[in-house]
């Protein structure tokens, strides 16, 4: 993709739209792209940067590593400087800690609009908060040296930034409890093998390999492809008989439209 001029380029995090296809990427190499509550805000911020005119979302990540999970400074008595600590945080009452930890999650809830579709380029390490975030998106395109560990439960917490629903999803409830439990790394082939990774490539062909699958997409009719990624999304949610409803309807707005009828 060429060089443009970024809607934001803030905390770790850059956002650049070409046409219909907005790129996020994680810019802290350094750090191995470790997360942060100001990562999180600059990735929600991106959400609500993105134009209308936008049909593919494209997270990738400068450096070896996708992203290591939390930002270790975050495990410490002090905490990050200008945000709260685990201790700060654990001393909240019940509404306030519920809703610093919804406000983390707004980063990982917009990756699954139904007017957009997201795809994660993903190499090297994709441990615990970086796994979860690459959870988010729709697709998954990983590199041969992809990483990827759920180690919250090693660590005595939990998966809590929207990791849970998709991975039990992507995986069944048994795999998933194994994954979160032992923590052990999940690489390429059995990432693509269970699931988790729509394709696993050579780690100096993924550019490639999502430009590719994102012309794909965009080949498609922007209007049939939101109806289709909400009919399902929706379906864990209806039985037999509700998705056929649903599919009904969403069949008869494409009829409509792509006559010209109005409803």
């Amino acid at each position: 993709m060429a060089s443009l001029d970024p809607l934001l380029d803030k905390d770790g995090v850059r956002l650049t739209v070409d046409d219909a296809i907005a790129t996020v990427t994680l810019t802290n190499p350094a750090k191995r792209n470790a997360q942060s509550p100001a990562l999180w805000r600059a990735l929600a911020e991106a959400g609500r940067s993105v134009p209308g005119s936008v049909r593919v979302v494209v997270l990738r990540a400068e450096g070896k590593s996708f992203s290591a999970g939390l930002d270790r400074q975050m495990f410490t008595p002090e905490g990050i400087e200008g945000e709260p600590s685990f201790i700060d945080l654990a001393r909240r009452d019940d509404a306030a800690l519920d809703a610093t930890i919804a406000e983390y999650q707004e980063a990982f809830t917009w990756w699954r609009r139904n007017d957009i579709v997201s795809v994660a380029a993903v190499q090297g390490h994709a441990v615990g908060a970086g796994f979860q975030l690459a959870l988010a998106c729709d697709l998954r395109v990983v590199a041969d040296d992809v990483q990827f560990a759920m180690l919250e439960t090693s660590l005595g917490l939990v998966p809590d930034l929207t990791g849970t629903h998709p991975l039990v999803s992507l995986v069944g409830y048994g795999r998933a409890l194994e994954i979160c439990l032992t923590g052990r790394f999940v690489q390429a082939e059995e990432a693509q093998r269970i699931g988790l990774a729509n394709l696993a490539v050579p780690v100096g062909q993924l550019d490639d390999a999502v430009h590719d699958l994102v012309a794909a997409l965009l080949a498609a009719p922007r209007d049939a492809v939101v109806e289709t990624k909400a009919l399902l999304r929706g379906a864990d949610g209806r039985d037999y008989d509700e998705q056929r409803a649903a599919e009904r309807a969403a069949q008869a707005r494409r009829l409509r439209d792509l006559a010209g009828v109005s409803e």
